[in-house]
């Protein structure tokens, strides 16, 4: 009942920046914590970022902290992550999710009841 697609992603220069956007549709009680994932390969996935559109807790990983911002559209249906002073570090594919709650174990992935698709993001040296 909701729907995630993810924009944005693309290749920079190290220290260059990238905004990705992450639009929504579907049922907003099930989609009151969003966040973004980032999967390398060989990597696991990692929560890079998670609040509640309605106002509330906003969650970082530390190595993007200072870094890269959540935020979204006043319609509460477009999600950003800007992402400055990338690193080749940060090359992966990111991912846009949506689930009921946050809580202080936002970065679990199992958290979370939809997914999108999937943006690439490539940070060359």
């Amino acid at each position: 009942q909701v729907q995630l697609v993810e924009s944005g992603g693309g290749s920079v220069q190290a220290g260059g920046s990238l905004r990705l956007s992450c639009a929504a549709s579907g049922d907003t009680h099930s989609r009151n914590c969003m966040a973004w994932f980032r999967q390398a390969p060989g990597k696991e996935r990692e929560g890079v970022a998670a609040f509640y559109p309605g106002g509330g807790s906003i969650h970082y990983a530390d190595s993007v902290k200072g870094r890269f911002t959540i935020s979204q559209d006043n319609d509460k249906n477009t999600i950003y992550l800007q992402m400055n002073l990338l690193n080749p570090e940060d090359t992966a594919m990111y991912y846009c999710a949506a689930g009921r709650w946050c809580g202080p174990e936002w970065y679990r992935d199992e958290r979370y009841n939809y997914w999108g698709q999937g943006t690439q993001v490539t940070v060359s040296s």
